[in-house]
């Protein structure tokens, strides 16, 4: 490994950022609870005073206050003005960013990048649904009546965000919750409190731009009270939470028992098939990026392989090729040739040992890479080689997700096996199968096939369009963000019947008087 920047550089690097962004550099809180750390060096860059739960409850109040006052009264496509402002401030400071999840997330420059345009992309959809907010009129049994669904803005909306993806899960959420009318408090990861300054700063100038009230987002840096306290308020419309499926079933109970609303973005363990059909090279280019990309730390990366038995000892042997070239260039995430950065922390690194260890007593043999810590300047950060391991069965330990590089190789006889390998998981995000077989392809997605909510053919697991609705079944959450008619989630149907005739009829053909 080359050697790695020193903290102070990151710390005066994502300082400028900061404050190109409209967000003050957090120094000089010295002694308080919340830390930003990098993952690149492991060390801390800035210390924060936590939000706590009446920080919370203050945040929901300023933003309930605007609601009501004025911003769902405001016509839709005038609210789409304030996220066509952070769209084009979104482009201007892509660069810094992109620094900044680089620093406060450890993704390479291409992959950082990459999640800020899925920010500007999201931007231009909600901007054009601004103006597509529709409703239905249907065919009224009775004569001389209209019946008709309207939508209209549901209240505030709090966005939970985890630290993978720091910025582009929030915009999915922030962007159409305010077209829809509705307004925001955001409490992101205690691990992403730069790139959230970052990105409140870049909306309160975007909003001071076209007039629109302060109050429409919040933000409220904190850990697990403020989190609990935006779950229990009765006055948080829709609570919009990603994180681990321990978490969901966390959250869920307590806002189902003030009945509230959930939209929940859970985990992934996914899989891709590669049958005997397949375009060999096309598809280990998808497990590849699929199973190591952001060092496995992405709710869509790959963590199993289900190929077939006739092209098992081929195609893996292709695969732990590609992963010792891989190998080499695992480092520093600002340096042009790196492909994997580090993992987010300890925890990751004792969860990516304790699962292999686990594979190893449950007969699964370890093809190459490991948990061995790569680094030796940096004894706070962890840097891995991401591992295959060819495993005989689907055991416990392979229906777990841990959040680190490790893909599970499992081979399959008849494509019936493969579906219920692939299926045979608590979780169901995201999945694929490659084939040039056009019955497998169709049966994959055909209702009996896949049962996630991204299903893919010839394609990974990982990297999702902003067009399409984002998210996944069982232990996942079944929620849906982004794209499609998710902007539904963030809004209530009303069902209109208007009665233009000289009569009162009761439907049903009811009489009463």
């Amino acid at each position: 490994m080359a050697a790695l920047p020193a903290t102070e550089r990151l710390r005066d690097r994502a300082t400028a950022a900061l404050g190109r962004c409209g967000a003050a550099s957090p120094d000089g809180a010295a002694g308080a609870g919340l830390t930003a750390r990098t993952p690149i060096t492991g060390e801390a860059l800035f210390r924060l005073a936590p939000a706590g739960a009446a920080d919370a409850g203050q945040a929901v109040s300023a933003a309930e206050s605007v609601f009501r006052g004025s911003w769902r009264d405001t016509p839709a496509p005038e609210r789409g003005h304030l996220v066509r402002r952070l769209g084009e401030l979104l482009r201007e400071h892509k660069q810094d960013l992109a620094e900044l999840v680089t620093i406060e997330a450890g993704k390479i420059g291409s992959e950082a990048a990459g999640e800020v345009q899925e920010m500007i992309d999201i931007c231009d959809f909600a901007v054009g649904l601004s103006r597509q907010l529709y409703g239905r009129t249907m065919a009224s049994e009775r004569p001389g009546h209209r019946l008709m669904e309207t939508w209209h803005p549901l209240g505030v909306v709090g966005v939970v965000t985890a630290f993978n993806f720091p910025v582009a899960v929030w915009s999915w959420n922030t962007a159409v919750a305010l077209v829809c009318g509705d307004t925001v408090v955001w409490k992101p990861s205690e691990q992403s409190p730069l790139t959230a300054l970052a990105c409140h700063g870049l909306l309160m100038r975007a909003a001071a731009d076209v007039g629109a009230p302060e109050g429409v987002h919040r933000l409220v840096l904190g850990g697990r009270e403020a989190g609990e306290a935006l779950a229990d308020d009765p006055r948080v419309a829709l609570l919009s939470a990603t994180g681990s499926v321990r978490m969901g079933r966390e959250v869920a109970p307590r806002v189902a028992a003030r009945l509230g609303r959930c939209l929940l973005e859970l985990g992934g363990n996914n899989a891709a098939i590669v049958a005997p059909s397949a375009d060999a090279d096309l598809a280990l280019q998808g497990v590849v990026f699929g199973a190591a990309g952001t060092a496995g730390q992405r709710c869509t990366t790959q963590r199993r392989l289900i190929v077939h038995e006739d092209i098992a000892e081929d195609f893996t042997e292709r695969v732990v090729e590609a992963y010792g070239k891989l190998q080499a260039r695992v480092g520093d995430p600002f340096a042009e040739d790196t492909l994997v950065g580090p993992l987010i922390g300890e925890g990751a690194h004792r969860s990516m040992g304790e699962a292999l260890q686990s594979a190893a007593d449950d007969g699964g043999r370890l093809l190459t890479g490991g948990a061995r810590r790569l680094q030796a300047e940096a004894p706070a950060a962890y840097y891995v080689d991401p591992a295959v391991v060819a495993m005989p069965r689907q055991s416990a330990i392979v229906r777990q997700e841990t959040f680190a590089p490790i893909l599970y190789v499992l081979t399959y006889r008849t494509f019936e096996e493969a579906l219920e390998l692939h299926n045979g998981v608590p979780q169901g995000l995201s999945g694929s199968v490659f084939t040039r077989d056009q019955r497998e392809a169709e049966r994959f997605l055909s209702a009996a096939g896949a049962d996630c909510g991204i299903a893919n053919v010839n394609i990974g697991t990982s990297g999702a369009e902003i067009g399409g609705a984002f998210g996944g079944e069982k232990a996942t959450g079944g929620g849906r963000e982004s794209g499609s008619d998710a902007w539904r989630a963030y809004m209530r149907r009303a069902t209109n019947t208007v009665n233009y005739s000289t009569e009162l009829p009761l439907a049903q053909g009811v009489s009463f008087l």
